[in-house]
C-alpha cells in the first residue's frame, strides 16, 4: 500500500472528488486488471479511450481515478483526480510507486532513426566486461541479469520501465541502457526521472503517419525533447538535423563523427578507416581521436559500424571506461538480426540482418558493396498488410544494387504470398537486376547455399532478430539460424 498524497507529490493536479488521503493498493492503466484499491490511469490511445471503461473499474473496486476529462454520477467511495494529460502523469505516478529506481541507477537513453538497438548492446557489452552490471531496455528484448523478456515495443509505456528498472536495481544493476523512441518521448514514457547520459544517432525522415507523426517537424521535436531530460548529451555532429534536436537543450554536450577536416571537429572522430575482409568476417577499423585515442577493430561491416562505436566511445569517456576494456567489450559484443554472421564456410559469408524497408536495404547493400563480394545476393520478402510501395521500392533497391535477389516470404499476415512476390517483382523489373523466386523461406535460403560462390556475401534481410513467421493470425516459431542449422544437417 502507498498513500495517494505520496503519488501525486509531483504532480500538477485537481482533487474533483474524495480526499487523496487513502492508500492505493496498485496502479492500474488496463480496466482488466483493476483490483480492489487500485488507482486506474484513464489512458486516451488510439483506439480506444480510459474513460469509457470507469463505470466497470468502479464496479470491480478502484478506489482512485486519474482523469483529463469532466465526469459526473461518481460514488462517494471513489476519489478522482484531474491532471491535464493522463499518459504525463502515469510516468511520475509510476515513477512514485516504484520508490523512483532510477535514481539508484545510471540511466543511458538513446535516440535517432537508425543505430538505437545495436549500440545500445556496444554500450551494454563494454560495461560488463568493465566489471559493472547492466540491464537494457530496447526493440529484441528487455535484459535483466540472466533473464531476457521479449519486447513489444521499441520504449515500453512509463509503468513497464519503472517496473523493470526496479527489478534491476533488486537484481544489483548499477546501469541500464535503453532504447529511446521517438513515439516513447511523444508519449511521455520517459518522464518521470532524469537521464544520465542522451545520445542522438542520426535522423532521417521515418514513423511519419496518421498513428505516429504528424511530419517531419514533429518527428524531430519528439526527438529533441531527450535533451531537456538529461545530464549529459551525444550527439552525432554529422547529421544534417542537428542544430534542431539541440534546439533548447539543458544538457552538457559532446559531439562525435567521422574525420571531415571541417572548421570546428567534433570532440572525438573516426580517422584512417579501413574495411576489413577475411573468410566469413566482414569488419573495419579505425582510429579514434580527439577526448579519446585508440585504435578500434570492429567485427562488423561499415560506416554504420563506425558511427556506432564512436557513440558507444562517447559514452565510455563520459563514464570513464578504459580504453582496453572498451575494445574487448566492442569485439565481444553481440547483436542478434543486425549484420550478424552466421559462418557456414570460410568461401563466402552469410548475414542476417533486420533491414526491412527500403532506406535500411540500401543503406546494408551500399555498405555490403564496399567489401567489393564476388557476388551480392540479396534473399528478402515484404510483410503483408502493408503499403505496397514499400514492395516496388525494396525490389528495385536490391535490383539495383545486388548481382541476385532471392524473393521470398517475410510475414505474409492475410495476403497470399505469391501476390507480395509480384509487387517485389514489379520493383525489380525497372532494374536489369537478376532474380529467383522461392515463397518457402527455408527453401530459399537453402538455395541461396547451394548455389553460393567463393567471394559471395548473402544477405538474408527483414527477419533479423524474429523468431517467427506470421501467416493468417498465427505466428509460427520461424528462426532463420534454425533453419540454417536444419539445411546444413540435412545436406551432411
Amino acid at each position: 500500500m502507498t498513500k495517494l498524497n505520496d503519488l501525486l507529490g509531483k504532480l500538477d493536479y485537481t482533487c474533483l472528488h474524495g480526499t487523496t488521503d487513502i492508500d492505493v493498493s496498485a496502479v492500474i492503466y488496463d480496466s482488466r486488471k483493476v483490483v480492489p484499491g487500485s488507482m486506474f490511469i484513464c489512458i486516451v490511445g488510439a483506439n480506444s479511450d480510459g474513460h469509457d471503461y470507469i463505470p466497470d473499474v468502479i464496479e470491480k473496486g478502484a478506489s482512485c481515478l486519474i482523469v483529463s476529462k469532466e465526469l459526473s454520477d461518481i460514488p462517494d467511495s471513489v476519489t478522482v483526480i484531474k491532471v491535464d494529460d493522463t499518459r504525463y502523469a502515469m510516468a511520475f505516478i509510476s515513477a512514485a510507486w516504484f520508490d523512483h529506481p532510477a535514481d539508484k541507477l545510471t540511466v543511458i537513453g538513446i535516440t535517432g532513426t537508425k543505430g538505437k538497438t545495436t549500440t545500445t548492446y556496444l554500450v551494454k557489452s563494454v560495461l560488463e566486461h568493465a566489471g559493472l552490471k547492466c540491464g537494457l531496455i530496447g526493440t529484441i528484448e528487455i535484459v535483466i541479469g540472466d533473464e531476457h523478456i521479449h519486447a513489444d515495443n521499441t520504449t515500453p509505456e512509463s509503468y513497464l520501465i519503472q517496473e523493470y528498472f526496479s527489478r534491476m536495481v533488486a537484481a544489483g544493476m548499477t546501469h541500464v541502457v535503453m532504447e529511446v523512441s521517438s513515439q516513447g518521448l511523444m508519449l511521455h514514457r520517459t518522464q518521470g526521472f532524469i537521464f544520465d547520459i542522451g545520445i542522438f544517432t542520426n535522423l532521417e525522415p521515418d514513423h511519419i503517419g496518421p498513428n505516429e507523426h504528424k511530419d517531419l517537424d514533429d518527428y524531430i521535436r519528439c526527438k529533441s525533447l531527450l535533451f531537456k531530460q538529461c545530464r549529459h548529451g551525444i550527439f552525432n555532429a554529422d547529421d544534417e538535423h542537428l542544430s534542431r534536436i539541440m534546439d533548447g537543450h539543458t544538457c552538457d554536450v559532446l559531439t562525435y563523427g567521422i574525420d571531415k577536416e571541417a572548421a570546428t571537429a567534433p570532440d572525438i572522430t573516426a580517422k584512417n578507416i579501413t574495411l576489413i575482409n577475411r573468410p566469413g568476417i566482414l569488419g573495419v577499423e579505425f582510429d579514434a581521436n580527439g577526448l579519446v585515442n585508440t585504435h578500434i577493430t570492429l567485427p562488423t561491416p561499415g560506416y554504420f559500424s563506425v558511427y556506432n562505436a564512436l557513440c558507444a566511445i562517447s559514452i565510455c569517456h563520459v563514464l570513464n571506461i578504459p580504453d582496453d576494456v572498451m575494445q574487448t567489450g566492442f569485439t565481444n559484443a553481440r547483436v542478434k538480426g543486425r549484420v550478424e554472421p552466421v559462418h557456414i564456410s570460410d568461401d563466402y559469408t552469410m548475414l542476417i540482418d533486420y533491414a526491412h524497408n527500403a532506406m535500411a536495404l540500401e543503406s546494408l547493400l551500399t555498405t555490403l558493396k564496399a567489401y567489393e563480394p564476388g557476388r551480392l545476393v540479396c534473399l528478402f520478402g515484404c510483410g503483408g498488410n502493408r503499403s505496397k510501395l514499400r514492395r516496388f521500392e525494396m525490389g528495385e533497391v536490391s535490383g539495383r544494387l545486388a548481382d541476385l535477389t532471392i524473393i521470398t516470404s517475410d510475414n505474409p499476415r492475410n495476403e497470399e504470398p505469391q501476390d507480395i512476390i509480384n509487387d517485389i517483382k514489379t520493383g525489380i523489373s525497372k532494374t536489369d537486376g537478376k532474380y529467383v523466386e522461392i515463397a518457402d523461406r527455408k527453401e530459399a535460403i537453402r538455395y541461396s547455399i547451394e548455389n553460393a560462390l567463393p567471394g559471395d556475401i548473402i544477405v538474408l534481410a527483414g527477419k533479423g532478430h524474429e523468431d517467427y513467421q506470421e501467416i493468417k493470425g498465427v505466428k509460427y516459431p520461424m528462426d532463420e539460424r534454425d533453419l540454417i542449422a536444419d539445411i546444413m544437417r540435412e545436406r551432411r
